[in-house]
């Protein structure tokens, strides 16, 4: 199978390649520069503007794929020009959209790939909606092969996958409290890239999965102050102190956390997989966030220049305790 990558040089993307190479896919991706993180053995490595329509044609010259994987569409017009180009000459385009397009707060648990989606604010995931509607009218009006996939909260070694990151765990390994928003038993669902790399790549050539969106999560439910133990224990940090905070008074501390915490993070999002097991028959997530948690800690641990301690975040945190 002849695979594209349309950027994809990120974490889930380099994930994602890697398990295609294994797979035995012929794997060419395409990118601005040159990526941070190196290409699994055997990818093919192409330099243009994915956004640049005409510089695109011109580095690809007619080549065909089986499916071609849109890892950087974040606007319309970074997708607009390619139902032209990839008419054709793909046997599926697969949009890498986000679950964060689903309305909050969510109408009716669990979510679902049908469940409404509206965002008249939150810039990214409002901008991913606007992509994935004219991709559907491409697809409604001449069949253009699409397939939308939706991922969730994704991490590997490499992510601390939560908004304090290595400020929390510098806290409570000084035995420090570590605040978390709204009460911490808001439901929220992590993925692991590997993972997430063994439900999406046989989603590829697959033509049950025309015309379809795809939910790719890994149905691991947890609440946010199970998030933060599970981080505190692969620390090696026995007695955590957790303590709350409205995520109004967290936004008005941390003004960069508003538009996400408004948005996303304060909102249960717990998520049907039922359609991914389908496509994908014996999918199952084979990295318990207890297991992920200890793989970050470390790859944090033997690499100290990682271990970045926000001061702004972290007398932030100080002040919602009455500390500051």
């Amino acid at each position: 199978m002849r695979v594209l990558f349309l950027g994809g040089a990120g974490m889930i993307g380099s994930a994602a390649a890697a398990e295609a190479v294994r797979r035995g896919a012929d794997v060419t991706v395409v990118t601005r520069s040159e990526p941070r993180r190196r290409p699994a053995p055997g990818v093919r490595a192409l330099r243009a503007d994915v956004r640049d329509t005409a510089a695109l044609a011109g580095v690809l010259r007619g080549a065909e794929f089986d499916a071609v994987v849109n890892w950087v569409g974040f606007t319309p017009d970074d997708v607009r020009g390619h139902p032209a180009l990839f008419d054709g000459s793909a046997g599926q385009y697969v949009f890498i959209s986000t679950c964060s397009v689903f309305a909050r707060p969510v109408p009716q648990l669990p979510i679902t790939e049908s469940s409404p989606r509206s965002q008249p604010e939150f810039g990214y995931p409002r901008d991913k909606i606007a992509c994935e509607l004219l991709l559907e009218e491409a697809y409604r009006s001449h069949g253009f092969p699409l397939t939308i996939v939706r991922p969730f909260h994704t991490y590997d070694r490499t992510v601390i996958p939560s908004l304090a990151g290595w400020t929390a765990i510098d806290r409570m390994r000084r035995g420090r409290p570590v605040v978390v928003h709204g009460d911490g038993t808001s439901l929220w669902s992590l993925t692991h890239s590997r993972d997430f790399a063994r439900a999406f790549v046989p989603l590829l050539g697959n033509g049950h999965a025309l015309g379809e969106s795809v939910n790719v999560v890994s149905g691991d439910v947890l609440t946010w102050d199970q998030i933060h133990l599970a981080l505190a224990a692969a620390a090696g940090v026995r007695r955590p102190v957790l303590r709350h905070a409205a995520s109004e008074a967290f936004g008005e501390q941390v003004p960069g956390w508003r538009e996400v915490l408004e948005h996303d993070f304060r909102h249960s999002m717990l998520f049907d997989t039922a359609k991914l097991r389908r496509l994908v028959p014996g999918f199952a997530p084979e990295v318990p966030f207890a297991e992920g948690a200890r793989e970050v800690l470390a790859h944090y641990d033997a690499h100290p220049e990682l271990q970045v301690v926000d001061p702004a975040l972290d007398r932030a945190m100080d002040r919602l305790l009455g500390e500051a």
